[in-house]
């Protein structure tokens, strides 16, 4: 390794040893890690067309995927032979890692969801392609200017990618605009812009590099690269016009839609690696098959979520108009090929688009999907619509063209059949399933807390990351003192590492013996960080008021990002930083309570904070959160859950016990009861002095002394709206974070239930939830033998 390390410093980079930078130094790494992947990604390519495999097309906007260097490393068996080579050549291998830049390909659980299920789709061996956008800024650069989110581009491609391979040869038209000419029945699209989609390949091999799949990312460039005519006229812009749009495409992930060019924008980003991956997996299909009615046999295509839902008119569009097949028979062969993922039970995230602008950009589309609206009503009489007052719902529209629609937790699949999808469930009873979310836990635990994971391979064994229910056996050890001093000490090693970086990123000194409580997602009103840090104010008031009282000493820690065009949950990051601001400095209870929000959270941020957290904060609005995946990352790594009946949290206290879970809150059923009842909010106010006092430190100024109203419109919707409910459940909510606050004094106590929280969630690793998909909704085989057949 050693010699292959210098060899790609000569050769790849151009450097010798003496003049070479840590960026040199870690891309030499890179690649020499990245060519111990090729013979498995080779072969395990060979293999599937072998075998003639039926493969999964994985299509996602997004695929967090974060740093590489440590996550290839291990997966490969080699990270101390790589932190030896690396030793021995006078580098420090901690420092290389730290090099290598998050790729910005995603923001928060849907992203990172994709990436754990590809993980777990090459660690199980089965043929799989994940399709998505190779985004040259991602969502954006997070950084704090007098407490306010400012959005930066990310530059993570400013740097060269040491993982991925470009394909110029893999190459697609995707077509814009323009009109379609019917002539003797057939259909022929005639689009007005064009742009070219061209692949990059990043390798991605499972566990002990047994098998290994591909991530294809697309991007996006001109047709026509420079029109050298407008050029010589001295019409600079016209010469590079078709350049600019290709580069836009691909430029933001979730570009602001609250214009009409940005709904535009994002709508042809959609179509745009959509359509790049339908071409590909078909061009793949034809290469050993040669009739297209064979495609179901072939190819399984998960939708995530409704951003790749515009795939079945796309499919139907090839059957029908280049295949020659009849549009019912064309819209059933799609259906038997697509399935469709749902991440929400919001309205406004079930995307719906005016019907006049994906009439614009994709003309033909409309037309098919009028054809998919006849087929189901002539079929389903009052079926609900997919074209309904102007608009195009790609929720029904993914939903009605998808053999098997899935929901991620048990509760969130029952709330799709009786809320979202209620009418469509009874005329397709059969055709929702549930796979409850799952995480890796190669980087969740091997990698990201190896003083956790080491302390458990020394107890069972190695077997555990690629079976992660082996963490059963642990629950023995939850009455033995010594295991618990060195469980707990473990969490200190995370704390002492956590605080060490607070310091240098953040200015803040941190206790590590404080409980560490954090909340890292992204901020949104359901998602309740408001009440966070209302709760926060509370505890500060109190604590001021009696600091002598015996308190547990708490360091409250958020991380995440706010939507650009959201400004209510910009305001709510304002907020806690002007909070903190004023309780950090407070010469009374600076030893009892610190607030840190470090900025730009992202999956390497996550890999620091997730080890080292006593509290996991988990308080959405019973209802709201689909699964979540971030409550069984925190579980897995020995916190125990503050949270609401919601999501997967429902099946996590029902596999940790009650016994090692503070439960709060209203139930969902109970959410909607307390809407029903006019002032709710008020009324919840108005026997709460607790919140009283803390909505008028607020609306005061108390935290924004220099604009006493900068909250008045965040206050006057808690008292008047609160659609969330914050007010409801914020008695009960501080009344079990004082029941934590006496459980984590206790500390042998709460060593136990932290065991028990990490040797119950094995449950949740996504190789299971990959297994379910494999089984219940893809029917698809490991090319491995035995992989499947756990239990599932």
């Amino acid at each position: 390794m050693k010699d292959d390390i210098l060899a790609h410093l000569r050769y790849s980079l151009g450097k010798d040893a003496g003049h070479a930078a840590i960026y040199d130094w870690r891309m030499a790494l890179s690649l020499t890690l990245r060519d111990r992947m090729m013979d498995s990604w080779f072969q395990s390519t060979k293999t599937s067309y072998d075998r003639h495999a039926k493969r999964v097309y994985y299509l996602s906007m997004e695929f967090l995927i974060g740093r590489l260097v440590e996550d290839v490393a291990a997966n490969l068996g080699l990270v101390e032979e790589a932190r030896a080579a690396v030793a021995e050549l006078g580098q420090d291998y901690d420092l290389l890692v730290k090099d290598e830049p998050d790729a910005a390909l995603g923001n928060g659980g849907l992203g990172r969801l994709a990436a754990c299920f590809m993980d777990s789709l090459a660690t199980l061996g089965i043929p799989a392609m994940g399709y998505g956008i190779r985004y040259e800024h991602g969502l954006f650069e997070q950084d704090f200017v007098e407490g306010q989110q400012i959005e930066k581009p990310e530059t993570w491609l400013q740097q060269r990618h040491a993982w991925e391979f470009e394909r110029p040869e893999v190459s697609y038209k995707v077509g814009f605009g323009g009109h379609v000419h019917h002539h003797e029945g057939k259909a022929q699209w005639h689009p007005h812009e064009t742009v070219i989609a061209t692949a990059f390949d990043t390798p991605v091999v499972g566990w002990q590099g047994r098998w290994g799949n591909t991530l294809r990312l697309w991007s996006a460039r001109p047709q026509k690269e420079f029109d050298l005519a407008s050029f010589n006229r001295g019409d600079y812009l016209a010469a590079s016009r078709s350049e600019a749009l290709a580069r836009t495409i691909c430029r933001v992930l979730y570009p602001d839609d609250t214009t009409e060019s940005g709904k535009e924008l994002r709508l042809k980003q959609e179509y745009f690696f959509t359509a790049a991956s339908i071409k590909d997996l078909l061009r793949r299909f034809f290469t050993d098959h040669d009739d297209i009615r064979q495609l179901p046999d072939a190819a399984a295509i998960q939708l995530n979520d409704t951003h790749p839902a515009i795939a079945g008119p796309e499919l139907v569009r090839i059957l029908a108009d280049e295949h020659g097949l009849e549009m019912a028979e064309a819209i059933d062969l799609a259906r038997r090929c697509l399935g469709y993922t749902n991440h929400t039970l919001l309205p406004e995230a079930l995307e719906r688009w005016p019907e006049w602008l994906l009439g614009r950009v994709l003309p033909r589309h409309l037309e098919i999907i009028r054809a998919i609206e006849a087929g189901q009503q002539a079929q389903y009489p009052g079926s609900p619509r997919i074209l309904d007052h102007g608009n195009v719902n790609m929720g029904e529209l993914a939903f009605i063209m998808a053999h098997k629609v899935n929901g991620v937790s048990a509760l969130h699949t029952d709330l799709v059949k009786s809320t979202v999808f209620a009418d469509l469930h009874r005329i397709h009873p059969t055709r929702i399933v549930n796979q409850t979310n799952g995480i890796t836990p190669r980087r969740w635990l091997h990698g990201c807390n190896p003083a956790l994971s080491g302390l458990i391979t020394r107890e069972i064994g190695e077997g555990w990351a690629a079976d992660l229910e082996q963490l059963g056996a642990l629950r023995t050890r939850t009455g033995d003192p010594d295991f618990l001093r060195a469980f707990m000490a473990a969490k200190r090693t995370n704390k002492e590492r956590l605080s060490n970086w607070v310091q240098d990123h953040c200015g803040i000194a941190i206790d590590p013996d404080a409980m560490f409580d954090v909340q890292i997602k992204r901020i949104h009103e359901y998602k309740r960080q408001l009440m966070n840090i209302l709760e926060t104010i509370a505890l500060w008031n109190e604590m001021h008021a009696n600091p002598q009282a015996g308190w547990t000493p708490r360091v409250k820690i958020f991380g995440g990002k706010a939507a650009p065009g959201y400004h209510v949950a910009k305001e709510i990051i304002r907020l806690i930083n002007d909070v903190a601001a004023v309780v950090n400095n407070d010469p009374v209870t600076k030893d009892l309570l610190k607030i840190v929000y470090p900025p730009n959270y992202n999956v390497t941020m996550a890999e620091l904070l997730i080890p080292a957290a006593d509290l996991s904060e988990q308080i959405s609005t019973a209802g709201k959160e689909a699964s979540g995946t971030g409550n069984m990352k925190f579980a897995l790594n020995g916190a125990l859950t503050i949270g609401t009946l919601d999501g997967a949290n429902v099946e996590i206290r029902e596999h940790v016990g009650a016994e090692n879970f503070f439960l709060f809150g209203l139930t969902a059923e109970e959410v909607i009861e307390r809407r029903s009842h006019h002032g709710y909010a008020r009324a919840a106010i108005e026997q709460s002095p607790r919140m009283q006092k803390v909505l008028a430190q607020i609306a005061e100024g108390r935290f924004s002394p220099q604009e006493p109203g900068r909250y008045h419109g965040l206050v006057g919707n808690l008292w008047d709206h609160d659609h969330f409910l914050v007010s409801c459940d914020f008695d009960s909510y501080f009344d079990t974070q004082r029941r934590a606050d006496e459980a984590f004094k206790h500390q042998a106590t709460w060593a136990a239930m932290a065991l028990s929280n990490t040797a119950s969630v094995g449950w949740f690793s996504s190789d299971r939830t990959i297994r379910g998909y494999a089984r219940d909704i893809w029917n698809v085989h490991s090319a491995i033998d035995g992989q499947l057949e756990q239990s599932a």
